[in-house]
């Protein structure tokens, strides 16, 4: 069982940036893919980035693709979003999701290939 917890939300302004961090255990997270998904007010739960075990590959929503960057670290079991260029759209839970992965290359950006994920952090990107 993995168990993730989120940090580093907050109440920004357009344009500014936001570091958010996962902290993972009770797994061998460097055998963990991971991903962030992100819920806006009245909507669905939906992909923002994803990375591989060793962070070399990563895959990202076309929404957030040159403003937003994943990384890991595997020695501190920590999962990170740089956010950049905020936009009021971006206002959303986020959430830290995680899934055993048999391969090293393999990234998942599907919501129902992770089962663990963590109790979310607010972001609000006002205008």
């Amino acid at each position: 069982q993995v168990q993730l917890v989120e940090s580093g939300g907050g109440l920004v302004q357009a344009g500014d940036s936001l570091t958010l961090s996962c902290a993972a255990s009770g797994g061998t997270f460097s055998r963990i893919a991971m991903g962030w998904f992100r819920q806006a007010p009245g909507k669905e739960r939906e992909f923002v980035a994803t990375l591989t075990w060793s962070g070399a590959s990563t895959s990202y929503a076309d929404s957030v693709k040159g403003r937003f960057s994943i990384s890991r670290d595997n020695a501190k079991n920590t999962l990170y979003l740089q956010m950049n260029s905020l936009k009021p759209e971006a206002t959303a839970v986020y959430y830290c999701e995680a899934t055993y992965s048999g391969t090293y290359y393999t990234l998942f950006s599907h919501r129902e290939q992770y089962p663990f994920w963590g109790p979310g952090t607010h972001v609000t990107v006002s205008s």
